[in-house]
């Protein structure tokens, strides 16, 4: 391997126009162990096997690769399936092949016979050498996989889910060899579950919709937030009911949430926004963008009744005509709002559990008691967000980005028809704005809260939101 390690420098590779990893900026120096994370579909497996020399390279580049490089995983796996079945349709024999034998795949020139023989005898392949690769079980394939590997000793091992398939006696072995590899050989392993991480794990990354999103050191702070990360993307908690007993009014699902007709902002001269139509329909998740000044949150406080000119627009939510005499608070019953300024408000010596309770009562603070049954569903909420054995813990002792993930559960807490969040990304590391960005689609992947996401880049996408309103720069009239 050179000296300088392994570089990717803004690498995009396409897999068969099934999947693209897209700039990826990466370097495994030498020592590192890495462990790839994120959800299925996240990419992890693509990025493994670029390592491994797959993929076609769009953009960018790849160097330090060593020359002997070895991957396990269940694509792998799958191909040398495909190349047995290739072998019998281009047999022109009239006997029907029985495929390559076991033994043959394993003990071959460019492999350590001696080591190859160990490896046999640890993972009990030997009584299977001389049958059939193609008949062996998933589990007996992945062994003959893994003596493969193991046997080539290569520079760079490639290990995509190593576990599965293995029994708990073979997930041992194979655990305790990797760790007496691991002062030789370095590796790269993609896991979809955190505690199955060996010990020799020094770095790992983060990886979702084909980018990495972040690439930590495993004995860093960040560790725990990442583990936080793993429980809202992958796990399959589902989001907690409201209160049954205190339950909003339902509203009719046939009409708009918001409408507004020809909506403008203006003092004096200066035009904040002008002629704007925008229909917010139930089950119509919106993301609203645009520069500094341009009326983002000013077009917000129209719809919540907290700007003075929203009583001169034409402006109907939740099917109140606004100035027709319905009170501000009959508006924000149905609404839930997070903000970088509710979060500098929110500085009452309270606990965690109690914060989500407050969301019922809309309060900052709790000053009532609660129900069994708002403490119960308060929990639950904890459990989603990962944070079950924090409930008594001060909210003011939280980081900065586990304060905004406990806000947005508030504000849902009851379920309201629309959730605005005012660029709940700011202020957050990469790391935290993840964690945020995961709540936001499980929220929308939920179905019964209408999400209104704001921020400034039009590309900060999030899964399950597919309708823009951008709004321009501030012009003098």
């Amino acid at each position: 391997m050179a000296e300088s390690g392994i570089r990717l420098d803004g690498l995009s590779v396409d897999f068969d126009g099934r999947f693209r990893l897209n700039d990826i900026d990466w370097a495994l120096d030498a020592g590192q162990h890495w462990l790839l994370l994120g959800a299925n579909g996240a990419g992890k497996s693509a990025l493994a096997a670029v390592l491994a020399g797959h993929g076609d390279r769009l953009g960018g580049s790849l160097s330090g690769l060593p020359e002997r490089v070895a991957i396990v995983s269940f694509e792998a796996q799958a191909e040398l399936i495909a190349a047995e079945r290739r072998k019998d349709d281009a047999d022109i024999l009239d006997v029907i092949s029985e495929g390559t034998p076991a033994r043959e795949m394993i003990f071959t020139d460019d492999r350590d016979a001696a080591l190859a023989a160990e490896l046999c005898t640890m993972f009990g392949l030997e009584p299977l050498l001389d049958r059939a690769f193609r008949k062996l079980s998933t589990g007996e394939t992945r062994k003959l996989m893994l003596a493969r590997a193991l046997s080539s000793r290569p520079q760079l091992l490639i290990l995509d889910e190593p576990f599965d398939g293995l029994d708990a006696a073979a997930q041992a072995q194979l655990l305790s060899h990797l760790h007496a590899l691991a002062e030789t050989t370095q590796m790269v392993l993609v896991l979809n579950r955190m505690v199955e991480a060996p010990a020799f794990i020094t770095d790992v990354c983060w990886v979702s919709d084909g980018s990495l999103h972040a690439c930590i050191k495993k004995d860093d702070e960040a560790w725990a937030e990442l583990a936080q990360l793993m429980h809202l993307k992958t796990s399959d908690l589902e989001l907690p009911p409201p209160d049954p007993v205190d339950r909003l009014p339902s509203l009719d699902p046939d009409k708009a949430l918001v409408h507004l007709s020809k909506a403008t902002v203006r003092y004096g001269d200066t035009v904040i926004f002008e002629d704007i139509d925008w229909t917010i329909r139930p089950g119509e998740h919106w993301q609203l963008t645009g520069p500094n000044g341009s009326g983002k949150t000013a077009l917000l406080s129209l719809i919540t009744g907290d700007h003075p000119q929203c009583y001169v627009n034409d402006i109907n939510v939740f099917g109140y005509q606004r100035g027709n005499g319905e009170s501000i608070w009959e508006i924000k019953r149905f609404i839930g709002y997070v903000s970088t300024a509710l979060q500098w408000e929110y500085r009452v010596g309270t606990n965690l559990r109690n914060v989500i309770v407050s969301g019922f009562h809309d309060s900052i603070g709790l000053y009532t008691k609660y129900t069994d049954e708002q403490g119960r569903i308060a929990d639950a909420w904890l459990e989603v967000l990962g944070m079950s054995d924090r409930a008594t813990q001060p909210f003011t002792s939280l980081s900065y980005g586990d304060q905004r993930l406990l806000l947005i559960a508030r504000a849902m807490v009851k379920h309201p028809p629309l959730l605005v969040l005012d660029e709940p990304c700011l202020g957050l590391d990469d790391m935290n704005r993840q964690l945020v960005i995961a709540l936001i689609e499980r929220i929308c992947a939920g179905g019964e809260t209408t999400v209104l996401y704001v921020n400034h880049h039009s590309v900060d996408r999030i899964n399950g939101i597919e309708k823009m309103l951008a709004l321009g720069s501030v012009e003098a009239a």
